[in-house]
């Protein structure tokens, strides 16, 4: 990752207006084109990763079964589950979403 000098209301613009040009995609497959332009395939693989194992931990599902279930690490689980614990709230958000389809 590069190191810039740390201009926190520069980033915090830079992610608000990330969040914006995701917002207006109206389609799955606009999303999609966009994140694999956007993204690497490690970037992409390593969110795909962590997505695929957010509705296992918010089950209670234990980290090893889920581990075994979909080859995601148990360190990256362990970080969901953190982030799903104490975020900021984006990934229960979108499982609502999920859930809404």
């Amino acid at each position: 990752m590069k190191r810039r000098p740390s201009d926190t209301e520069q980033t915090e613009d830079a992610i608000a207006d990330l969040a914006t040009a995701l917002q207006r995609l109206t389609t799955a497959a606009q999303v999609r084109a966009f994140l694999e332009d956007l993204c690497t395939p490690a970037e992409l693989e390593a969110m795909s990763d962590r997505w695929k194992v957010v509705p296992l931990v918010a089950e209670g599902v234990p980290y090893r079964e889920i581990h075994d279930r979909t080859l995601v690490s148990v360190t990256t689980i362990g970080r969901v589950a953190r982030t799903l614990e104490r975020g900021t709230g984006g990934y229960a958000a979108a499982l609502k979403r999920r859930g809404a389809r």
